[in-house]
């Protein structure tokens, strides 16, 4: 039976743990009997969780964090077990050498204000924190905590206007007189229609360098998105959504009909090989071919993947519904495709409102007014 004893002038809680075996918990000196007696029922109630341990088995947060970066292994791409192992080595060195049951929801939260006062953007804040939320729940689960702290942690939050600044900022879109451009400066066959294929699908870099010729389905003009090449390894794509059937425009499949004819066989049947059959170095693509084309036609440096902000861009200008552009986005949902770029949507439709009067109260004859 658990009880509270006092030996040399301090409090000692007796009790059996989870196993059955005999544990005895010396308290600090200044403890008085009420509190001992409230770490007792604490503990008494964790035992009938089953989520007690014993002092010298809880491990420090360092600890946990390997564990589930090693756990995390063999169920994430290279690039994001990369990034997550960065986060555990590098942001996360106040609570490295505490028990992970030490650390409260004020740490935590403490933690978010001092990288808000660092001025870290808001964005990287957030990706950390993914990584930590993965950490505590791991442990929850392992039965090193009893709850998890980072749950009730208020998190950072960016007000609208700033979440648009910074995709402002970032996505970078070409017009049509700049695409027309881009590609008529790629006179290499394979570019050529790797780069308009990029722009007139929204593929994902990944997913384009995977394509192979099997993904083509001639009669339906469409190519069907089913394996991503990143860092010299296949994956599967990234969710459900991602495994997509593109619709593509007739002078698009006759390109891809021409550089059918010209492509290289090789082993893997792949689309857009390199000299030696196999799929083609993502650096190299964008260092020796992509840069060079576009600053041959005189357009500022952009990233290969606003090739896919452009075709979203492209849709949404000529009146596409969302939840069509988010398919063939390979959004999980249409909110990813709204959040990320409602900036774009017209914030004033007359037309639509003209629809909506003509509907109604049968005004055809109105026609938009503007007031100077």
């Amino acid at each position: 039976m658990a009880k509270v004893a006092k030996r040399r002038g301090r409090y000692v809680l007796d009790y059996y743990d989870n196993q059955g075996i005999r544990q005895r918990k010396t308290l600090k000196k200044a403890t008085t009997l009420k509190k001992a007696k409230e770490k007792l029922r604490e503990i008494e109630d964790q035992i009938s969780k089953g989520i007690h341990l014993p002092d010298n088995k809880i491990p420090i947060f360092s600890e946990v964090a390997k564990e589930w970066i090693n756990h995390k292994t063999s169920n994430l791409r290279d690039s994001t077990w990369s990034v997550y192992e960065g986060h555990t080595r590098n942001h996360f060195q106040e609570f490295d050498d505490l028990k992970i049951n030490q650390i409260t929801v004020a740490m935590v939260e403490k933690w978010i204000t001092d990288r808000q006062i660092q001025q870290m953007p808001i964005g990287t804040i957030r990706k950390i924190l993914v990584s930590m939320s993965q950490i505590f729940k791991y442990a929850a689960r392992h039965r090193y905590i009893p709850y998890n702290p980072y749950l009730d942690a208020e998190k950072p939050r960016a007000n609208q206007s700033e979440d648009i600044e910074a995709e402002d900022a970032e996505m970078r879109i070409l017009n049509p007189s700049e695409i027309n451009a881009f590609i008529k400066t790629t006179e290499d066959q394979k570019y050529h229609t790797l780069f308009r294929l990029a722009i007139m699908s929204g593929a994902r870099q990944g997913e384009l360098l995977g394509l192979k010729w099997s993904d083509v389905i001639w009669k339906d003009s469409q190519i069907h998105i089913q394996r991503t090449f990143n860092n010299q390894a296949w994956y599967k794509p990234k969710t459900k959504a991602s495994n997509r059937k593109i619709d593509l425009g007739p002078s698009m499949m006759a390109e891809l009909k021409k550089w059918k004819i010209a492509c290289p066989p090789n082993n893997f049947n792949l689309m857009f090989p390199n000299e030696s059959g196999r799929p083609i170095n993502h650096n190299n693509l964008v260092n020796r071919y992509f840069a060079p084309s576009l600053k041959k036609a005189k357009i500022e440096k952009i990233r290969f993947h606003d090739l896919r902000h452009t075709f979203a861009s492209l849709l949404i200008n000529q009146g596409e519904n969302p939840k069509y552009i988010q398919k063939q986005m390979g959004h999980s949902k249409v909110s990813t495709t709204l959040d990320i770029y409602a900036h774009l949507f017209s914030k004033v439709n007359q037309e639509a409102a003209c629809r909506l009067e003509n509907n109604v109260f049968n005004t055809s004859g109105h026609k938009t007014v503007t007031v100077d």
